[in-house]
């Protein structure tokens, strides 16, 4: 017969373990809510594979991932999501250059003007630099899930875009904050009017309106609706514009690993996806802004060569003052870009295919 301690230890043992399967339930069903922000529209391409993805993640996480989503820049411009992000109103989104400078600024060197000749140049630098860019994304609160694209970026204007002097005397828009942009067109000697992104359809619209030239994608000028406001674009384009998905490292850090790395594989596939698409939709915009009557213009045969280089050299030069591109960054990007073109040189043994950018 038991006597009553034992019987008491006995019930103590059932307790505990009781406990210890409750408490493993609990952990095991605990759901992570995902405030996720975009200044990107509903209803795109974009937002389809975007919306793919959460649906993607929710049912691979069994429920223990859900999304409130955030489109149309519904929670404010970039500077204004990082800010509720940083306070936890919201856990993470996804972002153009602009905002990526905002987390960790050198990731910018990608988009510095009259860089890249293609896509091809790109990726391949930027692959090599990911793993510099997720440690300077960590360090600074936030995992770096993906990297899509917004593409290579084009001026417009209400007023005929005919050579480098004529884009001066228009009345330019500079996304406000922007230091890659006030660089740039101060070594232009652009003098630039700034508006939050927000602001820029309604001042397009206005009979006086600020603004009469804007910079962005052949698709983004489709998406936001500026093209209905504008008759002229670029075929030179200024910089190939990059974006990011990401999560702060206070929401990051909560997930168990399994669901650390469900966000890491699907994030990623999720903004290649983006990346791709957004490189068909640019070319495929093309013809349809032709077709509504948008003019293009100005061709690299349009401008002197050695004077864009410059401009982008002395961007740079601005931008390392202040290391919000970092002289070495700069240059390391630059090393990488020139060893690819020699490769690609040597392998075809011959010239390279005609491009806006000369290899230095």
């Amino acid at each position: 017969m038991k006597t009553p301690s034992a019987s008491k230890k006995l019930l103590q043992l059932i307790f505990t373990g009781v406990l210890l399967v409750c408490s493993q339930s609990l952990v095991a069903e605990e759901v992570y809510t995902l405030k996720f922000a975009t200044l990107m529209p509903t209803g795109t391409a974009w937002s389809k594979l975007l919306d793919d993805w959460v649906k993607e993640v929710e049912e691979k996480s069994q429920g223990r991932i859900i999304f409130k989503m955030y489109s149309g820049g519904v929670m404010g411009d970039e500077p204004d999501v990082l800010r509720k992000i940083r306070k936890g109103q919201l856990h993470g989104g996804m972002f153009t250059g602009y905002g990526i400078g905002r987390i960790y600024s050198p990731a910018r060197v990608l988009e510095m003007p009259f860089l890249f000749k293609s896509t091809e140049e790109s990726d391949h630098v930027r692959e090599l630099l990911m793993p510099d860019l997720e440690t300077g994304f960590r360090r600074n609160g936030f995992e770096l899930l993906g990297w899509p694209e917004v593409g290579f970026i084009h001026f417009f204007s209400t007023q005929p875009l005919t050579s480098i002097d004529a884009i001066k005397q228009q009345r330019i828009w500079l996304w406000q904050g922007d230091p890659l942009g006030e660089a740039f067109f101060k070594a232009a000697d652009i003098n630039p009017i700034p508006l939050s992104i927000m602001d820029v359809y309604t001042q397009l619209s206005a009979k006086h309106g600020s603004i009469d030239t804007v910079y962005t994608s052949t698709f983004g000028a489709i998406a936001l609706q500026w093209y209905t406001k504008l008759k002229y674009a670029s075929h030179i384009p200024l910089t190939n514009a990059i974006g990011g998905v990401i999560v702060s490292n206070r929401f990051y850090d909560k997930l168990p690993a399994d669901l650390q790395q469900l966000l890491k594989t699907t994030g990623k596939k999720m903004a290649d996806d983006i990346r791709l698409n957004a490189r068909e939709a640019n070319i495929k915009s093309i013809g349809l802004l032709e077709k509504n009557g948008i003019k293009f213009m100005l061709d690299w045969d349009d401008v002197d060569m050695a004077e864009m280089l410059k401009m982008r050299d002395d961007a740079a030069a601005y931008l390392e003052k202040t290391d919000y591109i970092p002289a070495s960054m700069f240059a390391k990007t630059k090393e990488l870009l020139a060893a690819y073109r020699h490769k690609q040189e040597t392998e075809t043994n011959d010239e390279p295919a005609a491009a806006p950018v000369k290899s230095e």
